[in-house]
């Protein structure tokens, strides 16, 4: 995969423009929204450039499940309880990406914001079972793609806020560029 130009992203003489659907716009006029359209290669390449790294999906899922104060695990950065539309974008209730930071709600100990809806995130992941697992009547929803994908975790602003859980994971090829996924980096060890 050619990795060195974001296929969704073009130079301009002043900046840089993004494309969402048919629509161009700078860069820096959406600079507060996650980056969406990107595939795994395209984030591999820029951590590469910028020193950092994707997280891998045991890191992205300790983030989204330490609450504000750091000393407790549980399903979400804000709980317990079922996620509400003061939570998170989900159930496209917003009707697109928010920019970030939009639902203090989802803001985590460690200055991280919004791990659950927005966008999918990329992990360095690659998709294959957990420990113990044992196929049920869904496998071909699963078994057949162990290997090939690469785990991306948090749900969008598109899912449906019944199915998001911390722990729910969802897998794409790792040239799939789509509308409702995107990533975040975190520090080299």
């Amino acid at each position: 995969a050619d990795a060195s130009k974001p296929v969704y992203w073009r130079g301009r003489g002043v900046g840089t423009d993004h494309r969402t659907f048919d629509t161009w716009s700078l860069v820096a006029e959406s600079a507060s929204l996650p980056m969406t359209y990107v595939s795994w290669w395209e984030t591999e390449a820029y951590c590469e450039w910028a020193g950092r790294r994707l997280p891998t999906e045991a890191e992205w899922e300790m983030a989204a499940t330490t609450g504000s104060d750091a000393t407790k695990q549980s399903w979400f950065p804000w709980g317990d309880r079922d996620a509400a539309t003061t939570d998170a974008a989900l159930d496209a209730h917003t009707g697109g990406l928010v920019p970030v930071g939009a639902f203090a709600n989802s803001d985590g100990p460690w200055g991280h914001r919004q791990l659950i809806g927005n966008v999918w995130e990329w992990t360095s992941s690659v998709f294959g079972p957990f420990p113990h697992f044992e196929p049920d009547a869904y496998r071909d929803n699963s078994e057949p793609w162990f290997g090939s994908r690469r785990v991306l975790r948090g749900g969008s602003w598109a899912t449906r806020s019944r199915y998001v859980r911390s722990t729910f994971r969802n897998y794409f090829t790792p040239d799939r560029r789509d509308v409702i996924a995107g990533f975040r980096t975190c520090a080299v060890d």
